[in-house]
């Protein structure tokens, strides 16, 4: 399969879609996203009302990603309901849509900022330190709570 899947929207009114894509790795080698397995698309893609090419589509599949605390890989599950128009630069002077540029800037959207699998913090230590919770957090052990208070004070 080629790095581009482009979609001749000239020959037709409406295309339905209900197949598995997997996405050329150049779309994701330099992102979050460490593997992307196959992407289940279903829906349609048409001329709306006013002749622009619009797409209601489900779009679906599991990225791996690194786990933000143990930097394990770890899969994030996404589906994207997509009920939009398709944005004029996606499409070229042929009137034709690369698939695979549509589905990874829907999916890079999907990306979390941040994600993490990890429920016990307690084996994430080291020589003088230790992560701990928000939760578990406490201002008693912050060596600047003294200047801290005297930000407090109102004068």
């Amino acid at each position: 399969m080629g790095d581009v899947m482009l979609i001749d929207l000239n020959l037709k009114n409406e295309y339905i879609i209900d197949e598995t894509y997997e996405i050329p790795m150049n779309y994701y080698e330099n992102s979050e996203v460490k593997k992307l397995d196959k992407v289940k698309v279903s829906g349609k893609i048409f001329y709306d009302a006013n002749d622009d090419i619009s797409a209601n589509l489900t779009i679906s599949g599991v990225m791996t990603l690194l786990d933000d605390i143990s930097l394990d890989e770890v899969n994030y599950p996404f589906s994207i309901e997509y009920d939009e128009k398709i944005e004029k630069n996606l499409i070229n002077d042929e009137n034709k849509l690369d698939l695979f540029e549509f589905l990874w800037e829907n999916i890079v959207l999907e990306v979390p900022l941040k994600f993490t699998e990890v429920k016990d913090l307690s084996k994430f230590h080291g020589n003088g330190w230790k992560l701990v919770s928000e939760d578990d957090k406490s201002n008693d052990d912050n060596p600047f709570s003294e200047l801290l208070k005297n930000f407090d004070k109102k004068e």
